[in-house]
């Protein structure tokens, strides 16, 4: 018998994190949901291609459901536990859950995009390229639309995980990745190119970067780890740490977002970049820093092969 589809984990995930208010580790909870399905031994082998258990990948994909509906979080690395929302929806709906409600949860929030403030202004010129397959339409989808579809939620799912991680890294770890983020974006010969200054007495500066081997001409970078937007202040006491050295260039990033205020300030001034929670985490999965990929072996026929007139 295979293992059930993730839809089914949804309610065991549901109920076991609601029995543990503090939060439990992911790997209990896969077992729980392992327990409470009654999966054979036979089951808990199965693997998907990477080699990680089928259980435990359909169980993430279920948390990765509540997540998005706002009922759980990932309280830290590794680490599951339910909002006041979702302590609330299991309390008000008793077991079980019916299939509507179950197929809410699993269809229903595939195209979630990244939480953002509401006073938060947009950095991107251009929005989505791809839109989410209704799921009306799924069925009758194309297999190149489906797969499309899927790389996309995967996509999202990876950064929101990225997002959570950037919240939970202490601000000297912050710094480092960010850092990390601009030498693979080809800024700095080498990653010694690319210096932490952060800490107390920093003067607004987090890190360095030498464009040039002599390091003549540099970078300033400004890194916060902030839930909140940035505003228009904390722009101007950047530029004026930019200022004080004499500096030409400035990258602003946060795990947050900008002020529309911020942001008309730093169009407003010459050379200063802002990249925002969003910004960043598609340069680390654009870029691979902190996040590994699978290629996968798409077939499709060759017609000039079959050909005659080609020879």
């Amino acid at each position: 018998m295979s293992v059930p589809t993730y839809d089914q984990f949804i309610e065991p995930i549901l109920r076991f994190l609601a029995t543990h208010p503090d939060g439990s580790t992911a790997s209990e909870a896969h077992e729980a949901a392992a327990i409470t399905l009654g999966l054979s031994e036979s089951q808990r082998q199965e693997t998907i291609t990477s080699g990680q258990a089928t259980y435990k990948n359909r169980s993430g994909w279920a948390h990765d459901r509540l997540k998005r509906a706002g009922f759980s979080s990932s309280a830290k690395r590794g680490y599951w536990q339910l909002t006041d929302t979702g302590r609330a929806f299991a309390q008000a709906n008793p077991i079980p859950l019916s299939p509507k409600q179950v197929e809410h949860l699993a269809v229903n929030f595939m195209s979630v995009k990244l939480k953002t403030a509401s006073d938060a202004a947009s950095l991107d010129e251009s929005s989505e390229t791809s839109e989410p397959i209704p799921k009306t339409d799924l069925a009758t989808s194309s297999p190149q639309e489906r797969l499309n579809q899927a790389i996309l939620e995967l996509r999202t799912s990876v950064a929101g995980d990225l997002l959570d991680n950037l919240l939970q890294a202490s601000p000297t770890r912050f710094e480092h990745i960010v850092l990390d983020v601009l030498h693979s974006l080809g800024y700095g010969a080498n990653r010694q190119a690319l210096q932490q200054v952060g800490g107390s007495g920093d003067g607004g500066i987090d890190g360095v970067i030498s464009l040039d081997a002599l390091g003549l001409e540099k970078v300033y970078v400004q890194a916060k780890r902030w839930q909140n937007t940035v505003g228009r202040p904390d722009l101007q006491a950047f530029y004026g740490a930019l200022a004080g050295q004499k500096a030409k260039r400035g990258v602003f990033i946060t795990t947050s977002g900008f002020t529309a205020q911020a942001v008309d300030f730093a169009r407003s001034v010459e050379g200063m970049v802002l990249v925002d929670g969003k910004r960043l985490v598609n340069l680390m999965l654009d870029h691979e820093v902190g996040v590994s990929s699978q290629l996968y072996k798409v077939p499709r026929l060759d017609s000039d092969y079959f050909d005659e007139s080609l020879g």
